[in-house]
């Protein structure tokens, strides 16, 4: 079973998303085991203080490298091991579909929360293992990172989902983005579903989603298409 600890200081704002749907149902199904830790709760300081201003000036705070240690130390106890351990900044690798399927293989996950201007560098030196961002813009905090990389990893995770086929026919996942999808009615607004769909020939249903697949990267993310077809040839030789 997977173990993500997420270090925050706002962990009702990452359970409310987590108890809920997919995930929360697979968390209370004892599949995948997911806490989130109160930073707060680690620091000496006795009004809680978690932040100071910057060495060198500029605008904000930044968070210390004593609660967030003190609070890695305590997760290490608690899982008795070094879990692997995520920074989510927008200075980090762009989070793919790939890096997901790769994180989906780690039994024990800590993901810290940074907020205001960021966090110590000498505490990401000392525990942290890869730093990772969801897109190149800023957020208020890594909370919101942080669900999107859990959710991304956790749903690949044995018995998460009914079968690997839930996720293996997705978008990024074989290289290209998924091909459309259709639902009853089979006419609605005067637009009928392919025909080939109402079939039953699975191979006709296979070459036709695979076909819109391609079509469909190739229009909308051409870098994809083209690094999909380099691999093709590439596994032909």
């Amino acid at each position: 079973m997977m173990r993500i600890r997420v270090a925050t200081l706002f962990p009702e704002m990452c359970e409310t998303v987590l108890s809920e749907s997919i995930i929360g149902r697979a968390r209370k199904k004892g599949i995948i085991d997911i806490s989130c830790v109160q930073i707060r709760d680690y620091t000496e300081d006795k009004h809680r203080r978690v932040d100071d201003i910057p060495y060198g000036g500029g605008m904000g705070m930044v968070m210390q490298a004593e609660p967030i240690y003190n609070c890695y130390k305590s997760v290490c106890e608690q899982l008795n091991c070094k879990p692997h351990t995520i920074y989510m900044t927008p200075k980090g690798i762009p989070l793919t579909q790939s890096k997901a399927v790769e994180l989906s293989r780690k039994k024990d996950i800590f993901i810290i929360c940074g907020h205001y201007e960021g966090v110590d560098q000498r505490v990401i030196n000392k525990i942290v293992d890869e730093e990772i961002s969801i897109g190149d813009y800023v957020l208020t905090g890594g909370e919101l990172p942080a669900l999107v990389l859990i959710d991304s990893v956790a749903r690949m995770c044995d018995g998460v989902l009914s079968s690997p086929e839930c996720f293996e026919d997705e978008s990024h996942f074989n290289g290209l983005l998924e091909y459309p999808q259709y639902t009853r009615p089979e006419i609605w607004e005067n637009e009928a579903v392919p025909s080939v769909l109402l079939s039953g020939h699975h191979k006709n249903i296979a070459d036709w989603r695979h076909q819109k697949s391609l079509e469909i990267t190739k229009e909308r993310r051409p870098d994809l298409y083209e690094k999909y077809t380099k691999k093709l040839l590439t596994d032909k030789k």
